[in-house]
This record gives C-alpha cells, sequence and structure tokens, in this order.
C-alpha cells in the first residue's frame, strides 16, 4: 500500500506559528489581567472608607505592569524549550514567584510575610510545572 509523502516541512511550521500566536494571546491576557489586579491593589492600598479616584499615575503603573509580565512571560514561554526540563520548571516557578510576590506586597505586607508568600507559590509552581514537564517529555 503507497502512502502519500508529507509536504516538505509545512506542517511544523504552521504548528510553530500556531503555538507561537497561542502564547502570545496568553501571554497577552495575563498581562492585561495582572495589569488590572496590580492597579486595583495600589488604588485601594491608601487606607480610607472609600477607594480613591482612578488617577492617570494609576492607569499608567497598570499598563506598564501589564505589558512587562505579557512580555516576561512570552520570552520565558519561547525560551524554555531549550532548556532541559529542570531548569524550565525553575524559570516558571522562580517567574511565578516574583509575579505573585510583588503584587503580594503591594498590599503592604511586610517584606518576610511578601517573600514567605512568594515562595510557597514559587514551590508549588515548580512541583506543578516539573511534573508536567517529566511526564510529557518532548
Amino acid at each position: 500500500m503507497a502512502h502519500a509523502a508529507p509536504v516538505s516541512g509545512t506542517s511544523g511550521l504552521r504548528s510553530m506559528a500556531v503555538g507561537s500566536r497561542l502564547s502570545m494571546t496568553l501571554s497577552l491576557l495575563l498581562g492585561i489581567v495582572y495589569g488590572f489586579w496590580a492597579s486595583g491593589i495600589r488604588r485601594d492600598a491608601v487606607p480610607s472608607l472609600s477607594p480613591s479616584p482612578i488617577t492617570t499615575g494609576n492607569v499608567l503603573f497598570g499598563v506598564l505592569t501589564g505589558v512587562i509580565v505579557a512580555v516576561v512571560t512570552f520570552g520565558i514561554h519561547r525560551a524554555s524549550f531549550r532548556l532541559p526540563r529542570e531548569l524550565r520548571a525553575v524559570a516558571w516557578a522562580a517567574w511565578a514567584g516574583i509575579a505573585f510576590g510583588y503584587l503580594y506586597s503591594l498590599t503592604d505586607a511586610s517584606v518576610l510575610r511578601s517573600t514567605i508568600m512568594a515562595l510557597t507559590v514559587a514551590a508549588g509552581v515548580f512541583a506543578t510545572v516539573f511534573y508536567r514537564y517529566y511526564t510529557h517529555e518532548n
């Protein structure tokens, strides 16, 4: 029985383009959510009976944090495929710990408390991502 020969290398490029588009979309979505969350925490951080009004500085803070999170997340996703599974898990865990620790520090928590919470989140992300990469080796 004869089988048709695959077209020269087009399916790999197409799946890479779809994967990049999905990665970019998810990174952008995460950046938007993170920016809204960070600006919301910063706006309500001032102790008062009612939330403070939305200011230009607050909007710029949310946009800046969202852009940074989106760019770093997309960069880690693009670069992580060249790393072994242990370093991939460490990269994602470190980024999750840093991102969560920064958000937690915006709530006027102490540095020690923010560090402990960030390390807890990073340990959970490391365990989850390492397990995923270990069981789904490419």
